[in-house]
């Protein structure tokens, strides 16, 4: 079982930045690849970023235009999304996840499904 609790997140003034943190439990952390997702109202979950167990791999949504940075901690069990030169499209509710599956090369850990563990969510948003 692994728990899941970010911080961070909040309000935040367009082409700004925010650093959401992922905490997790357990001893088992880094057999986890982590995942960051987002939801935006009426929206489907979307997938941002992924990092594997070791940190030695990471994984962006095609989407992403180089403002997003994932990365971990596993000596803490964390997990980050450094966001910079936020945009009101990015206000959405923010999830971190882990997933206990092995994938290697392209288009890894991009579906919800692929995760075993959510977090409960976290408000960012963008003003104008």
């Amino acid at each position: 079982q692994v728990q899941l609790v970010e911080s961070g997140a909040g309000l935040v003034q367009r082409g700004g930045s925010l650093r959401l943190a992922c905490a997790a439990s357990g001893r088992t952390f880094s057999r986890y690849a982590m995942g960051w997702f987002r939801q935006a109202p009426g929206k489907e979950r979307e997938f941002i970023a992924a990092v594997s167990g070791g940190g030695g791999a990471t994984y962006y949504s095609d989407s992403q235009d180089g403002r997003f940075t994932i990365s971990r901690d596993n000596a803490k069990n964390m997990v980050y999304l450094q966001m910079d030169n936020l945009k009101s499209e990015d206000t959405a509710v923010y999830y971190c996840a882990a997933s206990s599956q092995y994938c290697a090369g392209t288009g890894c850990y991009d579906e919800v499904d692929e995760y075993d563990y959510w977090g409960q969510g976290t408000q960012v948003t963008v003003s104008s």
